[in-house]
């Protein structure tokens, strides 16, 4: 099933990553996943009981920077950068 959110609270939302990119539904693997991807970065945020998980550390195992192959912030693959 794919993530069915508000059409207004799709345009306000945005990825956490510093480009603050806009979020589409489903992941690049699975359209149809519960999930909300960014269109900058590539991170996949879950989408629980309907409400989106945009933390960097929640983002899906696999996606973003670092994910098959691509280059990105590196690191431990948390998301967290320097704090």
């Amino acid at each position: 099933m794919a993530v069915d959110l508000d059409a207004a609270l799709m345009k306000i939302l945005a990825c956490p990553c510093p480009t603050h990119a806009t979020l589409r539904s489903g992941t690049a693997a699975d359209p149809e996943a519960e999930a909300l991807t960014c269109t900058a970065c590539g991170r996949s945020f879950p989408v629980t009981d309907g409400i989106p998980v945009l933390l960097l550390e929640e983002a899906l195992p696999g996606t973003g920077p670092g994910a098959d192959g691509v280059v990105g912030s590196g690191g431990s693959g948390s998301g967290l950068g320097s704090v």
